[in-house]
């Protein structure tokens, strides 16, 4: 299946860039419809109705929030993405109103990108709608050492969540959900206590957890990728090859190969 995604940015260079860096990896299942203003992304969501939307904020006459909410006025699933270059609380709230999946700052990371992306794509076909939870307002730390300990202890608090649930469904909605913080702000926490999204750091997680099942022969790979929280063998592969650089099963011959030269 292609996925239908929207990209719009009224800078040209970074335009092309975005499309091109998402052709790059995404050729084989997304087709990309660019639009140069908010005026021009509402027409091209009329006409093509993409279930993806990559918005930049800051855009002239009709900027990316509104154009996320008439998306959701109509009605119609698709998941958002923001990708600014402003850093506003005010505008992360904003998001939250309107159900973005992920809000990410430029200059972005590709690895990042391509995560929430796929992460889209997931999302897509089953858009829950769920509002997003009351915001959490942050702790203002009194002091360097006691801000660190306070991110320490949320820092092993996501870790214990994702060790017990990378096998399930779960999402950064859901485990902001399940530790009491909004969306938007989980989303910052996280990226304090790891320098990565939440779905950079959920794929790795579950890759590591597949490449140690692979060692396993018995083990069938597409057992392995629904054990680590694929659903989905062929998104699994492409997953796991990104990271690693390989397929599950060349990954798995070359394990074997080493094995048996120790």
């Amino acid at each position: 299946m292609k996925y239908k995604v929207l990209v719009a940015e009224d800078e040209l260079i970074e335009r092309k860039v975005l499309c091109k860096t998402l052709s790059k990896y995404l050729h084989e299942f997304c087709e990309i419809y660019e639009s140069r203003n908010g005026r021009e992304a509402l027409e091209v969501f009329r006409q093509e109705q993409p279930q993806i939307a990559i918005l930049d904020i800051e855009m002239p006459g009709i900027n990316g929030l509104e154009v996320a909410r008439k998306i959701r006025e109509s009605g119609q699933d698709c998941a958002i993405l923001f990708l600014t270059g402003f850093d506003k609380f005010s505008y992360a709230k904003q998001a939250i109103s309107v159900r973005a999946l992920e809000y990410l700052l430029k200059p972005y990371n590709e690895q990042e990108l391509i995560c929430a992306v796929e992460e889209a794509m997931q999302h897509a076909s089953r858009f829950s709608g769920k509002p997003a939870v009351e915001q959490k307002e942050p702790v203002q730390p009194q002091e360097e050492s006691s801000e660190n300990i306070r991110l320490s202890l949320i820092r092993e608090d996501i870790r214990s969540y994702i060790s017990k649930h990378y096998h399930e469904d779960i999402s950064m909605q859901s485990a902001a959900q399940i530790m009491g913080y909004s969306e938007a702000y989980f989303c910052k926490l996280f990226k304090q206590c790891f320098q990565v999204n939440f779905s950079a750091y959920l794929n790795e997680y579950r890759i590591e957890k597949a490449k140690a099942m692979m060692e396993d022969p018995r083990i069938n790979i597409k057992d392995i990728g629904t054990a680590c929280g694929y659903s989905d063998s062929n998104y699994f592969a492409r997953v796991f090859k990104r990271i690693t650089g390989q397929t599950p099963s060349d990954y798995r011959l070359a394990a074997a190969e080493k094995a048996l030269k120790r």
